[in-house]
């Protein structure tokens, strides 16, 4: 009996779902900030990819599926990464000593 590649995928997927939830919300507070450094440099590596995906469709026809969502990738990607950045500075602006006004 052999597995169809589909339900193989979608059930690594559903898998990699609930770890990943688990592995982010158990992440302390001060911890926070490198994770998304992290998750920011990978964002760019997807970037990249989304690039060769969105380019590597025929020229003659700019409106085919590869393009439609390479481009779409390299929008959610960018996305994700200023937020990540945005977040990053928020963070770090709790951990910085407040000026007193005299």
């Amino acid at each position: 009996m052999e597995i169809d590649p589909f339900i193989f995928r979608l059930s690594i997927f559903i898998l990699s779902i609930f770890i990943g939830y688990y592995v982010v919300w158990s992440v302390t507070p001060s911890l926070h900030t490198p994770l998304m450094s992290v998750t920011n440099a990978i964002s760019s590596v997807i970037i990249v990819g989304a690039i060769i995906a969105g380019l590597s469709g025929e020229i003659d026809s700019v409106f085919n599926s590869t393009n439609i969502f390479g481009f779409l990738a390299i929008f959610l990607a960018a996305i994700n990464i200023f937020g990540g950045f945005l977040v990053t500075q928020r963070m770090l602006q709790m951990y910085k000593k407040k000026k007193k006004n005299k």
